[in-house]
């Protein structure tokens, strides 16, 4: 089968990073300075400003959207996408495949700080359990996304006043 335009075959080409997209997003406080529940997000290229608030269950009193749903919005999406790179290359249709994430936000019993924890479910009919497991460890392995999860990602927090 041919690559698709969304391939991953040429990106790879070294033993270092190589960036293959970037993006910026700013949060700023809000009405209470606080952006995890009165906050506004925005992209840099301006693809996307939106609200965040604070979900009931956590005091809030607007029901989205909030960090958790669009972090599980993204996981959600990059796993869809590795899943669907490698359906086409084993000749199996993706058409009907759907990932949903629950990204749970809670105290983290180790320290008392907080945690995120994540699922994923995928369906997809017409595709038996046994042929989609070797497709779901590719993905996984594949997808940063799922990698992050597993691992934690390279990150670095500066002060610029």
């Amino acid at each position: 089968m041919k690559d698709s335009p969304l391939s991953t075959e040429a990106d790879y080409d070294g033993v270092e990073f190589k960036a293959l997209y970037s993006t910026r997003v700013t949060v700023t406080g809000g009405p209470l300075a606080h952006g995890r529940a009165t906050g506004r997000a925005r992209t840099a290229d301006r693809g996307f400003s939106l609200e965040l608030r604070l979900p009931e269950e956590m005091g809030g009193d607007n029901p989205g959207p909030n960090p958790e749903q669009l972090f599980a919005a993204g996981y959600a999406a990059c796993f869809h996408g590795a899943l669907s790179l490698l359906a086409r290359r084993h000749l199996l249709d993706p058409e009907e495949l759907s990932v949903e994430a629950t990204v749970a936000f809670g105290r983290d019993p180790a320290d008392g700080g907080y945690q995120l924890r994540a699922d994923l479910v995928v369906s997809w009919p017409g595709v038996d359990q046994k042929a989609a497991a070797p497709l779901l460890a590719e993905a996984t392995a594949l997808c940063p996304y799922a990698k992050m999860t597993r691992q934690g990602i390279p990150a670095s927090i500066i002060f610029a006043s």
